[in-house]
């Protein structure tokens, strides 16, 4: 194996570095070799999550390094141009706008949007740094956006949230998996090494509304595609239970030892019969039908079976009600907290589960505790060395914060670390208009992403090559991100940012630059909470060591699988919650008689601003599209290959059509890594889930029109 860089001066091209991915939560390894990011070259290496492979975008990763988009100096608008600055000019301004407007409004006037891919040591040091040098409640990120209706769904059914409760090298025995809303095969091709066994028995299933190649790859091998009208999953779930529990599937011994609450369930699944999910869904009863039994029969016969969950199914205004009907469908065959079987929820973003875990969340604090617990306060005050009570409460989550931006009550100067939200928020338009509200709008970013273009303040921070710290990916699995180049002269990073602009606006608590250093200090401030960290050490992860949290001194090898004894609940067991399906929260209708669902296409990340950098990944992903069934396109008189404005009742967005006639007739698809008029979220609904507060991404009434 490569030998690896601890620190220091960027190591010489005959050594390499070994470290993991810039993009998914996956983190696939990989050795970085070069002395430059001119010559840098990427190569896999082998790790139990990608197994010796990468997708197009790990293989491409070494471009951003060298794109000529690369920001290498502060910008600041002057006279509605932003131009270059000094460091200390730039910070001068931030300083002083923070200080001005806290002084005439608030301490919560000034708020801060994080990013799902920064480094734990990140993510926690900018939590600290809103908590402690701003006193704002108003911090949230993009991970709001991710993973927060599965997260819910965890803590309320098993006490816990952790993506997957298993290593994710445990769902390669499985013979039967059900996938939902789930397309790795774009999103994350590596993962399709852990299904392999299960699509050779005919066992791999996939819900979801379109015909994605995830999908294909399941009918390929014998399996099912559930080809639901998006929104309708919670109907799915509770009809999926109820198959479950009338054919004689379900595991009655488990329901009665390690899990409370079915009885209040089942008068609700009851009522969705088979023939009635049909009506709903769209899927047909012998599909349902078979794959439960699929479940069913791969538990029994090889304990190997599993269901994951994705964004289809949790980007909606009910996600954490729908993740929960499945966690039930789950609990009545008696997967979860047995080896072989489970649970479990794909993170989409870098770092969305240490993301998550140490202070991003307006109502978190480090180690996965809750800001209104006083002991928690009381633990993580200490650490910082601050009065628990001077530590502000919960605040807005994710879109209730940009929405209020400019507002009565709301922000007036907004921080953005590593997060494009003028492109990837819901009603994407309303959200710009917010941020041009701003006083003052600051990005740290190394590109000049859409969100940057329009701050007043632009400051170039480091990318993944270039720093080091961890991150903690899909499994819970705390990895190592190592430095293999000394960035460009005039980039910082953000850690610098923070204690800077802490000591200019008079803040006296200690913010370490050096990660290694914010990493000890967050093991201390995890200790004890749901995500412990605190026998996690950088010396044992850079020994190959593979620790996944909780990793105490009661636990010191760490956990890889979680509720093999007891769930995480005060009794010791999982919960069945009673739920009901409510469907999209817009209808469609004469005038919008589409629905819109949203996804990603297999070259592009996220809102795009660093892959459309990449001239591969864009010539290979092409332009923005509108994938749509030849009947639908024809109806309105489009063919494919002929411009299209998609519209709903929030904005409007322009594709080149896709005619694909395995789409469904009522359903339309766009991806969402463009911007500017190709914006996919100038569409989507704002409707928050009212426990995760997820907007509704996958559900929106739209039509189609021609083109001139």
């Amino acid at each position: 194996m490569p030998s690896r860089a601890l620190g220091g001066d960027a190591p010489s091209e005959r050594e390499g570095v070994a470290t993991h991915c810039a993009y998914c939560g996956l983190q696939c390894a990989m050795t970085l070799t070069g002395t430059s990011a001119a010559d840098l070259t990427v190569s896999p290496r082998r790790f139990p999550t990608n197994r010796g492979g990468l997708c197009q975008k790990g293989w491409t990763s070494a471009e951003l390094l060298r794109t000529p988009g690369r920001l290498t100096t502060p910008l600041v608008r002057r006279e509605g141009e932003l131009v270059p600055a000094s460091w200390d000019d730039a910070l001068d301004i931030v300083a002083d706008g923070i200080v001005r407007t806290q002084t005439a409004y608030g301490h919560d006037s000034v708020a801060v949007f994080g990013g799902g891919g920064l480094t734990n040591e990140k993510a926690y040091q900018l939590g600290k740094f809103a908590r402690v040098a701003l006193r704002t409640s108003q911090i949230d990120y993009n991970g709001r956006w991710c993973m927060s209706s599965a997260a819910a769904a965890g803590i309320r059914c098993f006490g816990l949230d952790r993506g997957l409760p298993f290593p994710v090298t445990d769902i390669g025995s499985a013979h039967a998996v059900l996938l939902l809303g789930a397309n790795p095969a774009e999103t994350m091709p590596p993962f399709l090494t852990h299904l392999v066994r299960a699509a050779d028995a005919g066992g791999l299933m996939v819900a979801d509304p379109r015909l994605t190649p995830t999908a294909s790859k399941a009918i390929d091998g014998g399996g099912l595609h559930l080809q639901l009208r998006p929104g309708t999953d919670a109907a799915l779930a509770l009809g999926m239970v109820h198959l479950a529990v009338t054919e004689g599937y379900a595991d009655r011994r488990f329901i009665h030892e390690r899990t409370s609450g079915f009885d209040d369930l089942w008068p609700i699944a009851a009522q969705w019969l088979p023939e009635r999910v049909e009506r709903v869904t769209g899927v047909a009863v012998t599909t349902m039908r078979a794959a439960v039994a699929a479940l069913a029969r791969a538990r029994d016969t090889e304990r190997g079976a599993y269901i994951l969950s994705a964004r289809g199914t949790e980007q909606h205004a009910s996600g954490t009600d729908t993740v929960t009907a499945f966690i039930a469908l789950a609990l009545a065959l008696g997967l979860p907290g047995n080896p072989g079987t489970g649970f479990g929820t794909i993170t989409g973003q870098g770092n969305g589960q240490g993301g998550r875990e140490h202070g991003q969340k307006a109502d978190q604090l480090p180690g996965y505790r809750k800001i209104d617990d006083p002991a928690a306060r009381a633990h993580v005050a200490a650490v910082w060395g601050v009065d628990p009570d001077d530590l502000p409460g919960p605040g807005r989550s994710a879109f209730e914060l940009l929405s209020a931006l400019g507002t009565d009550g709301g922000a007036r100067v907004l921080m953005v670390h590593g997060s494009n939200p003028v492109v990837s928020a819901p009603d994407a338009r309303a959200v710009s208009e917010r941020l041009a509200a701003l006083d003052l709008l600051v990005v740290s970013d190394f590109v000049l992403s859409e969100t940057a273009a329009i701050a007043d303040v632009v400051l170039p921070v480091l990318q993944w090559a270039e720093e080091e710290g961890t991150l903690t990916n899909l499994e819970g699995r705390v990895l190592r991100r190592r430095r293999a180049l000394t960035a460009p002269e005039g980039c910082r990073s953000e850690l610098d940012v923070w204690s800077d602009l802490a000591a200019r606006i008079g803040c006296s608590t200690d913010f370490p630059t050096d990660p290694r250093v914010v990493f000890d200090e967050l093991r201390r401030a995890s200790a004890g909470g749901p995500a412990d960290y605190s026998a996690v050490t950088w010396d044992r992860l850079d020994a190959g060591e593979s620790l996944h949290w909780p990793c105490s001194t009661e636990r010191p090898q760490g956990t890889p699988r979680l509720f093999l004894d007891r769930f995480a609940t005060p009794d010791g067991l999982a919960r069945f919650v009673p739920v009901d399906h409510v469907g999209p929260a817009e209808a469609d209708d004469t005038a919008y008689p589409l629905v819109a669902t949203t996804g990603r296409v297999l070259q592009h990340y996220q809102s795009g601003a660093q892959t459309r950098l990449v001239a591969e990944l864009t010539a290979a992903a092409g332009e923005m599209f509108v994938q749509v069934h030849p009947d639908t396109a024809e109806s309105v008189g489009l063919a494919d290959g002929d411009l299209a404005d998609v519209v709903s009742r929030r904005g409007r967005t322009r594709a080149a059509v896709r005619v694909d006639e395995d789409m469904r007739p009522d359903v339309v698809f766009l991806p969402f890594h463009w911007g500017g008029d190709a914006r996919a979220n100038s569409l989507t609904h704002a409707a928050l889930d009212p426990t995760s507060r997820m907007p509704e991404f996958k559900a929106c009434a739209v039509r189609l029109e021609a083109v001139a």
